[in-house]
């Protein structure tokens, strides 16, 4: 027994999703379908970084052509930008490999397909003592997951099984339709940095086993990023960063090589974890890094629609 004394979680309260204002619905979510970019990126100047975006796109142009893997990380954002449906378009057409996302992509992925909203007022509901305290989310995730560390699953995988499933919504759900095309989704998970860590049904063996699970297949996906992979950031300041590094030293370590591939990171400022361990340090033994700053929902989908149109 440790010596220190613990808060009772079984004296927290709950409530319904349904009584929750949510501030993301599926009728704001970007929108599948063929548009223009060439022409676009051709007037754009072959300076600064209108320069290293064409050259990036041309990377992962080559990329798809060579059938070497693009693994795109993300933080939560990117899903409440609405930007799932462009990174199921990439999955339909065979253009990325693996998704790497921390927990609140889960969380947010797993509310809309399961209720079709998310993403909550967090300064109002903090006043109260409410924030992330709803039932259906926590105990629907975690009930999931500690079944998935009992039958050897990781944590992406078992989730996107169980919303491909079940939920009333799992065409715009990242997790449900990676699960479907047999793309892996590894989720990495800090304890105690989500919500749904907040009641008792949060088993944390279930959560380690199930999260670092994913960690070791995201080191094997890595393998394949020698020689021409790309490896791409979607707005994770922390956690993908660091993630991306201690697996990617795996993957070196086991491998005894993997170089000259491509990264890059696109977010609304410069953050440093994510300038050092995505675009500089993997890269000092061959190929390029670029960092692209902007608003997730103007430049990813720029991105993307360069790769898809």
């Amino acid at each position: 027994m440790s010596r220190y004394k613990e808060i009772n979680l079984f004296d927290i309260n709950v409530y319904s999703v349904k009584d929750r204002p949510s501030k993301v619905e599926p009728s704001a979510y970007a929108r599948k379908g063929k548009v223009e970019t060439g022409a676009f990126l051709d007037c754009l100047p072959d300076i600064l970084k209108a320069s290293d975006f064409k050259e990036f796109i041309a990377r992962c142009k080559q990329a798809i052509e060579m059938k070497k893997p693009i693994i795109i990380g993300m933080g939560g954002h990117v899903i409440k930008c609405g930007l799932a449906p462009l990174l199921i378009e990439m999955m339909e057409q065979k253009l990325v490999s693996c998704f790497v996302i921390n927990g609140s992509v889960a969380i947010h992925d797993y509310e809309l397909a399961m209720f079709g909203k998310t993403s909550e007022d967090v300064s109002k509901a903090l006043a109260d003592g409410s924030f992330g305290m709803v039932f259906e989310t926590t105990y629907g995730i975690n009930s999931v997951i500690t079944q998935g560390s009992k039958d050897e699953l990781g944590f992406g995988e078992v989730l996107g099984k169980e919303l491909l499933e079940k939920a009333p919504n799992p065409e715009n759900s990242l997790l449900a339709q990676a699960y479907k095309h047999e793309i892996p989704v590894t989720v990495h998970v800090g304890m105690g940095t989500d919500i749904v860590h907040q009641t008792p049904c949060a088993d944390g063996k279930a959560i380690g086993d199930c999260s670092h699970r994913d960690f070791r297949i995201l080191c094997n996906q890595l393998l394949e990023l020698d020689e021409g992979g790309v490896f791409v950031d979607l707005g994770s300041a922390v956690i993908i960063p660091e993630v991306f590094l201690k697996a990617l030293t795996v993957a070196r370590n086991i491998s005894g090589k993997l170089k000259n591939f491509t990264t890059a990171v696109f977010d609304m400022n410069m953050q440093y974890r994510a300038l050092e361990n995505v675009t500089r340090r993997p890269v000092e033994t061959g190929g390029k890094g670029y960092y692209f700053i902007g608003h997730h929902e103007i430049m990813i989908p720029l991105w993307i629609k360069s790769l898809t149109s």
